[in-house]
């Protein structure tokens, strides 16, 4: 397919005498820069090669579901729960028993069947201009949706599976008809039309087009890295409830793995100590294993309540976010 990108080791290349003691053919929808150096890492340390394939989540679902029995692949990695709950869903994950990832992934960001895990953790939270608001005027999700925050609200557009995952928690939380209020709430309360991405929405609160937004931490690490000195902060709302909204990019073996011990042993790896703070740390995100700490920047935009919701609800309820999302107007 030609909007595939296969990315061979070098080393499978440049050195084919090397006598792999086995292989691991890992589908991924995280970018190649975010894996690679971990997958360089790994075969450095145990000699087992591992062969990628990135692209997008739903065509490297649709791929792996297409191929059935005759895949090559041994491994899923994908980001956002609702992603992995899908490829689930759809048979192509396999159940697995490892007291190993059960150790090292809270139960909140696995599969409690044990098909998939969550390797590194972002927040959906809400960010603010530091000179127009103050940290203390922001409480919950819900409330901005009050009539204090008409033209001052900007969003992603509703077609990204982040802010599907987000509604769908909230459905878990409130039922359809109360989540229902709230997304128009926040659509009465739209700056400007939903933008395709999170930089661009945050870059929209910069310019002052609107006051606050709600995206992904790792986005806003990554402009902060470049830009220190911007006058926009991270708020962590609903501290006094259900928490900050919370998911993850995580991985599952495939049913039909030609190597799943090896698949696993990978897996378990990257949900190390050994390979957590790279894992999250690429990306600005927080580490899933609660024995690594996050990096010293994300570190710096303080300590929050986490929802305790299992990350899988943002799956299972994911049609229902869309329709109720359609119905309140969010594009």
């Amino acid at each position: 397919m030609k909007h595939l990108l296969v990315s061979l080791l070098v080393l499978a290349v440049a050195a084919p005498s090397i006598a792999w003691s086995e292989e691991v053919v890992v589908y991924s929808s995280r970018k190649e820069h975010l894996i690679k150096p971990l997958f360089d890492r790994y075969t450095e340390e145990t000699g087992v090669k591992v062969t990628y394939l990135t692209d997008k989540a739903g065509p490297l679902i649709q791929r792996l579901a297409a191929e059935g029995r005759r895949t090559p692949a041994d491994m899923l990695i994908t980001v956002d729960a609702g992603n992995l709950w899908q490829a689930a869903e759809k048979g192509i994950l396999a159940k697995i028993e490892s007291p190993v990832l059960d150790a090292n992934v809270p139960p909140s960001l696995r599969d409690p069947e044990g098909r998939w895990y969550g390797l590194s953790k972002r927040a959906r939270t809400i960010i603010y201009s530091t000179e127009r608001v103050k940290p203390s005027e922001i409480t919950t999700y819900e409330a901005l949706a009050e009539p204090k925050w008409q033209g001052r609200l900007c969003l992603r557009t509703s077609k990204k599976v982040y802010n599907q995952s987000l509604v769908a928690t909230l459905i878990a939380r409130h039922g359809e008809q109360q989540t229902e209020q709230i997304v128009r709430g926040w659509v009465d309360n739209l700056a400007a039309a939903p933008f395709s991405n999170d930089t661009k929405t945050i870059r929209a609160v910069e310019a002052g087009q609107c006051d606050v937004a709600i995206v992904n931490t790792y986005y806003f690490g990554r402009i902060q890295k470049e830009e220190p000195e911007i006058k926009l902060a991270l708020a962590w709302p609903n501290q006094q409830s259900s928490g900050v909204h919370v998911n993850v990019s995580g991985a599952g073996v495939t049913k039909h793995a030609k190597h799943p011990e090896a698949a696993q042993k990978l897996l378990e790896w990257l949900s190390s100590e050994n390979a957590q703070a790279d894992f999250a740390g690429l990306n600005a995100e927080y580490p899933v294993n609660p024995r690594v700490q996050p990096t010293e920047q994300v570190k710096s935009w303080g300590d929050f309540k986490s929802d305790s919701l299992n990350v899988g609800e943002a799956g299972r309820l994911q049609a229902a976010a869309i329709r109720l999302m359609d119905r309140a107007g969010y594009r």
